[in-house]
Parts: C-alpha cells; structure tokens; sequence
C-alpha cells in the first residue's frame, strides 16, 4: 500500500500545484512628486494693459542722431565781437531792458513772464551756419534764450531755444500762427540752472535744419516754410522771476553740402 502512495506522490504534488492562483506581480513603488498646489500660480505679464493711456512726460531725451552730423561750413561771412552797438536792438522796453557790456549784449527781463528780442540790423541769411555763446547769469527752470534766424518783416520767423531745465526746442510763428517743429527734449549737453555758459549752433541749408550745443548735436528738422530772413536773440521769463543772459562771440560761415 504505501508503494502505491509513494508512486502517485509526483502526481497528486503536480495536481496541487495547478489549482493554485497565479502569482501576481508586485507593483513598482510610485515615485513621490509633489502635488498640485491648491491655487495655480500665475503668469507674470510683463507689459499689462492700462485702463487709460498714460501721457509721456513733457520731456523727452532728444532722438538718436544721424551717422554724420558734423556741421561742415565754410568760409567765414562775418563775426561780430559785439563791440558796435549800433548793430543791435537796444534800450529800455516793457518786459526789462536790452544793453551792450563788454563784448557783449545783456538781455534782461523784470516783468513776470515777459519776452526781449534784440534783432541784428542788416542782416539777412538764407543758409549758413552760425554760433553764438549764452551765458545766463539769472535763470531757472523753464526759462528760457536762444536765436531768431530767417525772421521776415512781417514776423514770420524760426526760433533755437534753451531753457535752464537743460532742454532744448525749435519753434514757428509763420502768419501769426505758432508751432514746434521740435518740442522740448533734454540735451544732456545743455548745462541747467545759472551761472552757465553754453555755445549754441545752428546749421541750415534749404529746409534741413540741424542745431547743436556745446558742439554736440542735438536734433534736427525739415521745413520748407522760410527760406531767407534777419537774425536776432530773444530771452523769455517763465514765471514771475527776473532773466539775465549775456550774448557773446557771434560767427557766421558759408555752408558746405
């Protein structure tokens, strides 16, 4: 009897095997990651969009210049050294007073907000370019001095202005009309405030206009509007403050293309 057992024993051993269940595979342990935050986090918006446009302020740096903006000019039309006062508009008027110093023309305005203009006498220039030096020895802010060039007999005229913030502008009166070519920019060459001394230049031929100061160029324009006139220097007074600017040094030359 127990061979029998011991020769079914592979047997039964076998059979027993085959009904047990597969074996199942373990699962790999997942891999921690952090879990979502409860509120997503944003996207930076670099430029975001404003409810209303907001303005630039007034002033601006001026505009990248040209690859060459030398002043190329030629011969030498004439300098004044501002030793002939008979040249120059003089005397006392309403905004202050116009006198000759030393080799040199003061202009001075007392009244609030008040405007001198000195026109040079027989003088009449279509294209040229010129410099003159500005001293202004009372000055602040938005004050302002510079040159009248191509100014006709009925008023028309273009204006080179500085101001003692160390900005820098050109305007238009063209029949009684006033306009900027160019608005007020910093110079970044024009020295602010008082005492300063700054050597302003302006170089026109045909309707290109190109102003500089200190020797640097500024800015430059185009406009078509006048061609030939007189020449002259003016000082505003921007609020109820006096202005003094002493004018000096004036040189004029033939323009070269």
């Amino acid at each position: 009897m127990k061979w029998i057992l011991w020769a079914f024993a592979p047997v039964l051993l076998l059979g027993l095997c085959s009904c047990l269940p597969e074996s199942t595979l373990i699962p790999p342990t997942p891999t921690e990651t952090n879990s979502p935050s409860e509120t997503p986090t944003s996207t930076i918006v670099w430029f975001p969009p404003t409810a209303t446009f907001t303005p630039l302020p007034r002033s601006t740096l001026a505009p990248v210049p040209p690859a060459d903006v030398r002043p190329n000019f030629g011969e030498l039309i004439f300098q004044d050294n501002f030793d002939q006062p008979d040249l120059w508009q003089t005397g006392k008027m309403t905004a202050g007073n116009m006198v000759f110093g030393i080799y040199e023309l003061s202009l001075g305005v007392s009244q609030p907000q008040g405007y001198l203009v000195s026109m040079r006498r027989n003088t009449s220039l279509a294209d040229f370019y010129l410099e003159i030096t500005a001293n202004p020895s009372i000055c602040r802010g938005e004050d302002e001095y510079g040159i009248l060039f191509r100014a006709t007999p009925s008023s028309d005229f273009f204006r080179f202005g500085a101001n003692c913030a160390g900005e820098a502008r050109v305007d238009r009166l063209l029949s009684g009309s006033a306009s900027a070519p160019q608005p007020p920019v910093l110079s970044g060459v024009i020295p602010p405030g008082a005492p300063s001394s700054t050597r302003l230049g302006i170089w026109v031929s045909g309707k290109e206009m190109r102003f500089y100061a200190n020797g640097e160029f500024i800015f430059m324009i185009r406009d078509p509007s006048l061609t030939v006139g007189g020449l002259g220097v003016y000082v505003r007074a921007s609020g109820q403050d006096a202005v003094s600017v002493n004018f000096s040094n004036l040189s004029v030359y033939q323009v070269s293309p």
